[in-house]
């Protein structure tokens, strides 16, 4: 063998494994960015049934989806007259729960149409708020549980008022503070890691 061979019988595999490590770390990393980005959504997706892979390319399809969307701060005085609107569905909740968690239900889809998230398909808008509201994400979908419920008389007051609570983490959370969701001004959720 000469020298020539015996330098690219080492260099060859060296840099498949380097190689091969590459990709590793690289998958590792989105991986990694997928569930701190999507928390508990993260690990339904991949339970899904379709494996790992499957559920991870559904979440990337999210993130596309979500940056194709025209999502938008509401102005200051939507915020204030929404804030004012919540205020008032609450203190009717002692007079009629069941009433004001439909309440509350029409007031999130409202907050959310007018900043933009198609609100037509209820999965639809769990998808899509999943890629900056993540967190909350679970919150939404018992509290709609709830009111699906409660319309038939089969929620309880202490579950009804949990579902007030749910709804009020998320619309805190979609009238936000002006910018606290990135993607769309400017930067991305990436930039501003």
């Amino acid at each position: 063998m000469t020298t020539t061979e015996t330098l690219i019988a080492i260099i060859v595999p060296v840099v498949i494994i380097v190689a091969l490590a590459a990709v590793g770390l690289w998958v590792m990393v989105r991986r990694r960015r997928l569930r701190e980005q999507f928390g508990p959504e993260y690990d339904r997706a991949v339970s899904s049934g379709n494996g790992r892979l499957a559920g991870e390319r559904e979440l990337r399809s999210r993130e596309k989806r979500y940056d194709d969307l025209d999502i938008r701060t509401l102005p200051r005085e939507d915020r204030e007259r929404y804030a004012e609107e919540w205020n008032r569905l609450e203190q009717h909740f002692v007079d009629r729960p069941n009433g004001t968690v439909e309440e509350a239900d029409r007031l999130v889809t409202r907050v959310m149409r007018d900043r933009g998230y198609p609100v037509e398909d209820f999965e639809q808008r769990l998808k899509d708020l999943s890629v900056e509201h993540a967190t909350t994400l679970e919150q939404y979908r018992a509290a709609h549980d709830v009111g699906l419920r409660s319309g038939h008389g089969g929620a309880t007051t202490e579950e009804l008022r949990g579902a007030i609570v749910h709804y009020r983490t998320l619309f805190r959370e979609l009238l936000g503070n002006p910018g606290s969701e990135s993607r769309h001004h400017g930067t991305t959720r990436h930039d501003a890691a």
